[in-house]
Formats: C-alpha cells, structure tokens, sequence
C-alpha cells in the first residue's frame, strides 16, 4: 500500500530523518517524541536497556543520555551499521525481534519507538512474548507507536502518511488492541497515553516480580 517513497525513505538516511522529524512536529517535535515512552521511568546510569528495533539508532541516541548499558537490537546489518556510527557509546545485536539472541531476564527496560506497526499481528505477538522474555521481574516495556485519531482533525494527515510511506501492517496496528495483548502475555498496563489528537499512544507494560 505504501508508495515508492517508503524505499527511498530508507535507502537515504537523511530523507527517513527528514520525515521523521516532521512528523513528530504533530507530538511536540522530535526531542519530545523521542522521550514520551520515558517520562517518570526509574532509569539511571546502570539500567540495564535494549533498543528493540533500532534502526539506525535515532533513539538509541537519547537512551544513551540516559543509561550507560544500553543495547540495539535489529535485523537489518545495513541499518546496524548506520547505528553503529551514529552512537558509538551503545552495543549493538543483529537479530530477529521475534527470536532475540538474548538471554532470559537480562534487561530492566526495553523500548521500541514507531517499530511495532512494521510486524504481522502473528510477528507482533511473538515480539511481545520475547520482550517478557529478556525482561528482568519487574522490567518495563515501554511502547510508542500509532493509534486511531480521536481528534478528527488528526485522521487525514495520519492516513496520508500511511499510506505513502507504510504497508498493510501498519494499518492492522490501528485495529489491534495493544493493552488487551500485553495482558494477555502477562504484562501489567494501564490505559494508554495518546498524543498528537490519538495518532500516537504510548504504553509502559511491567512485568510482575516474582
């Protein structure tokens, strides 16, 4: 469903940045976006954090302002090699978010930033379950991604971009109910938080301690 400028977008970094920065001018700009999943999370220089979905490590930037233990996760070798140069302070993991090469309980936080609406609903779900996976007790996983508009006023533009930039996926996103799925998983979540007239939700899910 998404035109040609979804590849273009990502052969050419500084045009997925572009887009990315003016799209995020509908949260408050891209400093702002960047650090919703965050705000009033208990993180320190010794968190221990994965970047789920890196990508060429745009928020794998900020998570290193935050924590000096953190790791990207992506399949993509060209998109690890962009993150690589980008934040030379994280590590960096080629794999699967469905199948993590990651061991049990290893992290306190996992954050995945507009990543999740790429993935099947079968590839989301797993995802998920691999999130708990590598979460310690007590862990958070800390979700922002898109969501119905609630504010009319925010449908065209949401749409719009959907449509040029991304694929069938993302529009299954906008049906799923992502809270019922943690839950369903074992997570502990309360209602989202909606920003930009509901386009983008955010979830902080925790996983029970033992």
């Amino acid at each position: 469903m998404a035109t040609f400028l979804r590849e273009l977008s990502y052969q050419y970094q500084w045009l997925y940045d572009s887009i990315s920065r003016v799209s995020a001018l509908a949260v408050g700009g891209e400093y702002r976006f960047r650090r919703l999943a965050l705000k009033d999370l208990p993180i320190n220089s010794d968190t221990e954090i994965l970047d789920l979905c890196c990508g060429s490590g745009q928020a794998t930037q900020v998570l290193v302002t935050y924590s000096d233990k953190v790791t990207g996760l992506d399949a993509s070798p060209l998109s690890l090699k962009r993150a690589q140069q980008n934040v030379p302070q994280a590590n960096f993991v080629e794999g699967f978010a469905e199948n993590m090469p990651l061991d049990n309980e290893r992290f306190d936080l996992v954050h995945t930033s507009a990543a999740l609406h790429e993935m099947s609903p079968e590839q989301l779900e797993e995802i998920l379950r691999e999130a708990y996976r590598v979460l310690k007790p007590g862990g958070v996983l800390a979700i922002a991604d898109f969501h119905p508009p609630t504010n009319p006023i925010f449908i065209p533009g949401l749409y719009l971009f959907l449509f040029l930039f991304e694929t069938e996926t993302a529009w299954q996103l906008l049906k799923t109910d992502l809270r019922q799925t943690l839950q369903d998983i074992g997570f502990q979540v309360q209602s989202p938080i909606l920003y930009g007239g509901g386009s983008l939700q955010v979830l902080q899910a925790y996983k029970p301690r033992e």
